[in-house]
């Protein structure tokens, strides 16, 4: 959980044609959550303006143009591919490659002559710095031609399992408690910079480049009426996060509020996982809902199960985190996103919903629905064949 989170308060998004401006105003609150959380499978950011204008929290403001917003989308794709990461992660990336370069690849002429023979957006002098990140090949980080890969340069920061240098240098995800830093402090353990208090100042510009690429909001109804073709029926159901990933802390029914201390409806399951954990569809279907809705991220599918409608929901992923759209079919078992904790929420979980007889109908409990149709969440891709009216099948191991 971040211990400084910018959360986004106005946004304006001005359309004059192909040369318009998106101003982005951020200013610095304290909220418990995160405004955004992060993706499972790869990116789609949505198109990159021309120009960002964010106010920095010592109050410079910075203005970016396309090329270092298309830089910046590189480094939110690579986080969105690279488990563990998070919004959090992808987002001390940006603060990173915002104070090291304002976001260019920057050859070094002075120590690299070849580096110019990259494609690059400028030329640096400090020591045998490359790049986005500002990498030195003396360090380990890589050969001059893998630095001047805007692509590997993300991979290298971010490091990990799938990281370019196994280690060393470490990257953010070889950084012990990481995620309990502020995310300047993060920033430092793998810039390990002479200036350590510059990252910080980055923050809210970052948040305000991931509002700007987040892919917005669509709804679809998905009752396959009018030129949208039926759900068909489903073949299996899963369970909605892998097996051992998670643990229920909120049932279906009746609850006290864990933030507003009021009692009222709880009309779903939460199941609490870590940050980034793969979220699955539970059925075969189409897509009628995948954005940000009132602040959370979210999820609807509609799906046919024993030859009746059904809807299932899936809350708190982040923007840059959903990684279908409105109006794909899916599989069960397929990732459609990662945990996160937007919106009413008090830490990473998923917020799991079924409606028998589409989305606007009542729910019903989960846990119990999922278990009579073999899928309660004791084995990987745990499965069963949709039955004719009997809601259950024969099991099958995935």
């Amino acid at each position: 959980m971040w211990k400084k989170v910018a959360a986004i308060l106005a946004v304006c998004l001005l359309v004059f044609g192909p040369g318009a401006t998106l101003f982005v105003t951020v200013l610095l609150v304290d909220p418990a959550v995160q405004s955004l959380c992060l993706p499972g499978g790869p990116v789609t950011v949505g198109s990159i303006p021309d120009s960002l204008t964010a106010t920095a929290a010592d109050g410079t403001t910075v203005t970016l143009n396309k090329t270092q917003l298309s830089r910046a989308a590189t480094i939110v794709t690579v986080g969105g591919q690279t488990p563990g990461v998070g919004t959090q992660g992808v987002t001390i990336a940006l603060m990173a490659a915002l104070t090291e370069s304002g976001l260019r690849m920057l050859a070094n002429t002075s120590a690299y002559p070849r580096s110019a023979n990259y494609p690059n957006d400028g030329d640096g002098s400090d020591h045998d710095s490359l790049g986005l990140f500002q990498m030195r090949p003396s360090t380990g980080w890589g050969s001059v031609a893998q630095l001047m890969d805007p692509s590997y340069q993300a991979r290298a920061f971010f490091g990990g399992a799938a990281g370019p240098n196994h280690g060393s240098p470490r990257g953010l995800l070889d950084i012990p408690g990481w995620q309990q830093m502020t995310d300047g402090e993060a920033a430092q353990t793998v810039e390990v910079s002479a200036f350590p208090g510059r990252y910080a100042d980055e923050q809210p510009v970052a948040e305000a480049i991931l509002a700007a690429l987040a892919r917005p909001a669509t709804t679809d109804t998905g009752l396959g009426t009018g030129s949208t073709p039926p759900v068909p029926e489903t073949s299996q159901v899963v369970f909605p996060l892998p097996a051992g990933t998670w643990t229920e802390t909120s049932p279906f029914g009746p609850r006290v509020d864990p933030i507003t201390g009021q009692p009222g409806f709880h009309p779903g399951v939460d199941l609490a996982a870590p940050a980034g954990t793969p979220i699955l569809a539970a059925t075969d279907g189409r897509v009628i809902v995948a954005g940000m809705i009132a602040g959370t991220g979210t999820i609807e599918i509609l799906a046919t199960v024993d030859g009746k409608p059904l809807s299932t929901t899936y809350l708190h992923m982040d923007a840059i985190g959903i990684g279908v759209t409105v109006g794909e079919l899916v599989s069960a078992g397929q990732r459609i996103g990662a945990v996160g904790s937007t919106g009413h929420a008090t830490g990473p979980h998923l917020h799991f919903e079924v409606h028998p007889g589409g989305p606007s109908t009542p729910p019903m409990d989960p846990m119990p629905w999922l278990a009579e149709h073999g899928a309660d969440g004791s084995a990987p891709g745990t499965v069963t064949a949709a039955g004719s009216g009997s809601g259950s099948g024969c099991s099958t191991a995935n």
